[in-house]
């Protein structure tokens, strides 16, 4: 098993979410997130004056997935949440040793 963690624009999170679920993902979890890439955060300007924001608000989805879905499922998530401009995120993959649905006691891929 592996977990997929996937940083992206808080606005494409809809289309993520529509994405995973034509895969039959069956759960996953969102975090409201903030950091910055090579962008190095952006300028806006407020009431005439302008400001340098560090942090760019982002969305951190992360969901465990059998070995073989691994690259669909990370396709998916780029497809998705791509747009081609900078900061569009990032998606990465780590092993997951055991996973135990605490419910059921269940374990491994049963309990994904």
């Amino acid at each position: 098993m592996k977990l997929v963690t996937a940083i992206v624009k808080p606005f494409r999170l809809d289309e993520v979410k529509t994405a995973l679920q034509e895969l039959g993902v069956q759960g996953l979890t969102v975090t409201e997130a903030s950091g910055y890439g090579r962008q190095r955060g952006h300028t806006e300007v407020y009431r005439g004056a302008e400001y340098r924001i560090d942090l760019v608000p982002k969305i951190r989805i992360e969901v465990v997935v059998e070995d073989e879905d691994l690259e669909p499922v990370i396709d998916a998530i780029v497809r998705a949440a791509q747009t081609g401009k900078i900061g569009d995120g990032k998606v990465w993959a780590v092993p997951v040793e055991t996973v135990v649905r605490v419910r059921t006691g269940e374990r491994g891929p049963d309990a994904v």
